[in-house]
């Protein structure tokens, strides 16, 4: 049996709310099963982000497996997406609770904008994926991309579920993210890596600027709910300002001008990336942002004209510099920026009509793109080569792809009876009747422009495919790499998705009106009016034959534009990227001055200017504030006077010795005489935690010492000794004192009189401090232990590189410990076994007595210590414990998984679940969820421990191999 705790106050201390309807397991079933009603969208999404960190875990040398998991994933979620979200009365909504106090919760919403973005995003990915078990038959990057694959696409569809704007900028920075791991997949590829921080940059520049809206909005009108925002059309200056970062947060995103620099650099990914990046994510999050947006902003002229001139001019840009690329795929990653500037048009408009072309045209896109994409790494594979002037003998190679790429092509031009003649004319349609003033002209006519030229560049790929000399045996293709054709299970796997996608796109277009029904649900969702309908032949009118004109002056230009281009203009970039190459060196320049002047290498100078600026504004603070009152600080017991007193002649100590050792005892003294204080105040589990952590740490700074001179170097010349004791004394005195004012000036009551009482019924603990930090405050001791263990790997690198130079330089190995056989005797045999049994009991007693995770880490890591000192150093090597980074990464794992396992039966994170078992002859055992917490507690710090005393204390060579294990 086991009962779910309602750990459920203090939601911004503790991260976490009572979810409503929550199945709770008293003797009776549970009714929702697995994954309760009220749970079903985020569970969705985590699966994918689970399913990509076990693939990097645990299937990395069976990609193919970890492949076909991923696809059964995407498969399932695209089911729960259709069978909750299709044919719905009444759109599906979940709220996770996160900072509800603040108005910042995780929101979800299956409408009908929501069910078709995610689809897209889901059978898209499912049809890439399928896609890279051909691809990457051959290639070692395979494993890492399955795993950095699923969770963009987790990314991704978090986003398009998002309901309001604080949940989608959440997922928003996470596919800016898992965009520059997959766009520099390839690390050795400088290129690849330029591209990748190029867009992260830049991305993150715009994810900064909607971090600020979400802001502006929440302390403005209290909300950032899509759907409130549509009902309160808000106006005014701040309003304005919100607006304004919105947009270049959308900007960055979709790659609108003057921030299109980047998505054609992101095709230095290989061609799966490239294909679900243009075709279903990234890129279209700006554009789904629009979407969401425009009914609640669309009537400002700000918006409207600023969502009019960034597309309009990225169309045309993107449309003209894609008919000056040979390199095919390069030549539709500006097609790319050329739709989406149409996209742009469409959906940020303001306008019911032209909000519902824009949707059409959204999965129009969809389906083009990526059988665009997926279709020329056929011919890539095939023919070793992406030149448009050498890939016409691909007809010949694989005639059914190349057909299939045609019609795609054929829809990105807008041709009927592809399903792009459809939505292009519907958008010609929109754009003739809108009544939004001058606004709409320069619309109008800009989409027209842009639209002769996505003719054009369509036409020059078609002319490309039809014709074209076949290329040298030999000849090196553009950024081959290298793969086979392979097997026909193999050209299958790769051919299918883009005959697949080929076929939906005629088949689209052929039941147009079928389709338009389809779209009507997606787009009243974000606009009630927004309701139309398609056709693919609408008869003789102004936007046929507008369509007509476009046509055939874009064929012209298209078929008589050169496929060669002079290779000095390719290798020049773009304007954009050669201007973001300069800003990015200039400030990097700029940096690196300003870091000169400003950390010249003196750690005194770091540590006294810190500590007369903390001084002066605390004495600041007195001045304006008065001094506090001392009451109740003075102790009347002569033995706490006096630890008192001697932990501050200790302190002095450590200031005055010029032996490191001597230093090194001194401040492990001040921390023994804390932790006394500790004890004697009432706080056990301070007190034990503070000796641990003592013990080691000196132990610590001996092993690091033995590298080091015996004395400290003589005082900086720069302040004179008096001016060095006054800063000491002033930050002594002053600092002090502030504490104490702070802690005067409490109104409000302490926390702990709310955890208390909360302690042993809802949490089922008795020890308050183990309890507060495994339960109540769960999500801060996480973030705690990620943080030791980047800071112990960033330790053990720092050191290896160190000790490695100093082999080169030196030649000298550091002496050993000098082993002793009564004490290896007497610590190996009998003193480690029983600490270790030890650690065991303190972690598991911690819950209710002073101990816990932390504490028996530390208590394990001692048992090292004895064993290394006592000359055990080989016997750390091999046993127990091989490799301490695997141990770290197993204990993170843990706790990650215990914090997030609560989601899977409706609860919140980290909210607390009690098993009470009946053992025979033992009777009941209270067993608490976060026991397994404080388990992963306990084994970062022991991996940590252990990785300290391998790399600094290793006797002349680092024993922490390249790969972050234990050498051998």
């Amino acid at each position: 049996m086991f009962e779910f705790s309602s750990v459920d106050s203090l939601k911004v201390l503790s991260c976490r709310t009572r979810m409503t309807s929550l199945p709770r397991v008293l003797g009776q079933e549970v009714i929702a099963g697995i994954f309760p009603p009220t749970m079903i969208l985020f569970p969705a999404v985590v699966a994918q982000f689970l399913t990509g960190a076990l693939f990097l875990v645990g299937f990395r040398r069976r990609p193919n497996v970890g492949a076909a998991l991923g696809l059964l994933v995407l498969a399932a979620s695209a089911a729960v997406v259709v069978s909750r979200g299709v044919g719905a009365d009444e759109p599906l909504t979940e709220t996770i609770g996160w900072l509800s106090t603040l108005g910042f919760d995780l929101a979800f919403r299956l409408d009908g904008f929501a069910v078709l973005m995610a689809l897209i995003v889901l059978v898209v990915g499912f049809a890439v994926l399928l896609y890279s078990l051909g691809y990457f038959e051959h290639d070692s990057t395979y494993a890492r991309f399955v795993g950095l694959f699923m969770a963009f696409a987790g990314s991704m569809t978090g986003l398009v579920l998002a309901a309001d704007l604080f949940t989608m900028f959440v997922f928003w920075e996470l596919t800016s993210i898992c965009s520059f791991l997959l766009i520099g997949l390839n690390d050795k590829s400088e290129s690849a890596r330029q591209s990748a921080v190029r867009a992260l940059l830049t991305t993150g520049a715009g994810g900064l600027c909607l971090l600020g809206a979400v802001g502006i909005l929440q302390v403005e009108l209290g909300t950032t709910a899509f759907a409130d925002l549509v009902k309160l059309q808000p106006v005014g200056g701040v309003i304005d300002a919100a607006i304004v970062l919105i947009l270049l947060g959308a900007f960055t995103k979709s790659a609108q001008f003057p921030f299109h620099f980047w998505l054609p650099g992101a095709m230095a990914a290989p061609t799966p990336v490239s294909a679900y990046l243009h075709s279903a994510t990234m890129v279209k999050a700006g554009i789904v942002l629009l979407a969401r947006l425009s009914p609640a902003f669309g009537q400002s002229n700000l918006w409207r004209w600023w969502v009019v001139l960034a597309g309009v001019a990225t169309m045309l840009i993107g449309g003209w510099r894609a008919l000056r690329q040979t390199d095919a795929k390069l030549l539709l990653a500006h097609s790319t920026v050329s739709q989406l500037g149409l996209l742009t048009v469409l959906v940020g408009l303001g306008w019911s009509t032209a909000l519902y072309a824009g949707v059409a045209h959204l999965l129009a896109h969809a389906v083009f793109k990526v059988a665009l994409f997926l279709g020329v790494g056929v011919i890539d594979h095939e023919l070793g080569t992406r030149d448009v002037t050498k890939i016409g003998t691909a007809r010949h190679r694989t005639p059914l792809v190349v057909v299939a790429l045609g019609a795609a092509t054929l829809s990105m031009a807008g041709m009927i009876p592809l399903f792009g003649f459809v939505t292009k004319e519907k958008a010609l349609v929109a754009l003739l009747d809108a009544e939004v003033g001058a606004v709409g002209v320069v619309a109008l006519v800009g989409v027209v422009l842009g639209s002769v030229l996505s003719v054009a560049y369509s036409v020059r790929l078609l002319h490309a495919l039809v014709g074209g000399a076949d290329p040298e045996p030999d000849a090196g293709g553009v950024d081959h790499g290298g793969h086979d054709p392979g097997s026909p299970l193999v050209r299958g796997l790769l051919g299918a998705p883009v005959i697949a996608a080929a076929a939906v796109s005629l088949l689209f277009g052929s039941i147009a009106q079928r389709v338009g029904k389809w779209l009507v649900s997606p787009s009243t969702s974000l606009d009630a009016s927004a309701k139309s309908k398609l056709v693919l032949w609408p008869g003789i009118n102004d936007a046929l034959v507008i369509s007509a004109i476009v046509i055939v002056v874009g064929s012209v230009i298209g078929w008589r534009a050169p496929l060669a281009v002079p290779p000095s203009r390719e290798k020049r970039g773009s304007r954009g990227e050669r201007t973001f190459d300069v800003v990015y060196d200039a400030t990097l320049g700029m940096a690196k001055r300003l870091t000169r002047i400003t950390q010249p290498g003196s750690l005194p100078m770091y540590v006294a200017v810190t500590s007369v600026i903390v001084a002066a504004v605390a004495a600041a603070a007195l001045i304006v504030d008065g001094l506090p009152a001392f009451e109740g600080f003075v102790s009347d017991s002569p033995l706490t006077i006096a630890v008192t007193i001697l932990t501050i002649v200790v302190s002095i100590g450590v200031a005055v010795v010029s032996a490191r050792f001597t230093a090194a005892v001194f401040l492990g003294g001040v921390g023994y005489g804390v932790a006394v204080l500790f004890l004697m105040r009432g706080a056990p589990d301070l007190a034990l935690t503070q000796v641990l952590v003592e013990t080691l740490t000196i132990v610590i700074f001996l092993l690091a010492m033995r590298s080091m001179p015996r004395s400290f170097a003589p005082a900086s010349s720069w302040a004179p000794a008096p001016v060095r004791i006054a800063v000491s004394v002033a930050a002594g005195v002053v600092v002090p004192l502030l504490v104490l004012a702070v802690h005067g000036a409490r109104t409000a009551p302490s926390v702990a009189e709310e955890y208390a009482p909360r302690s042993i019924d809802e949490a089922g603990g008795a020890n308050l401090v183990n309890v507060i930090l495994v339960d109540f405050r769960g999500f801060d001791t996480m973030g705690e232990i990620t943080v030791l263990a980047v800071a112990a790997l960033g330790v053990v690198n720092l050191v290896r590189v160190a000790e490695r130079h100093r082999r080169v330089r030196e030649r000298t190995r550091t002496a050993p410990f000098r082993r002793s056989a009564i004490l290896d005797e007497l610590v190996d045999r009998w003193l480690s076994k029983v600490a270790a049994l030890v650690a065991l009991y303190v972690t598991f007693r911690g819950h209710n007595a002073p101990g816990g995770g932390f504490a028996g880490g530390l208590v394990l890591g001692g048992v090292f210590v004895l064993q290394f000192l006592t000359g055990r150093e080989p016997h750390l090597r091999h046993r127990p414990i091989r490799r301490p980074t695997t141990l770290l990464g197993a204990g993170l794992l843990l706790a990650l998984g215990t914090t997030a396992a609560p989601l899977l039966v409706g609860a919140a994170p980290l909210e607390s679940h009690i098993w009470k078992p009946h053992v025979p002859l033992i009777g009941e055992v209270k067993i608490v969820s976060s026991m397994f917490f404080d388990l992963g507690v306990f084994m970062v710090v022991v991996a940590v421990v252990l990785m300290m005393l391998l790399s600094l204390g290793a006797r002349g060579t680092s024993l922490v191999g390249d790969d972050g294990g234990v050498a051998s």
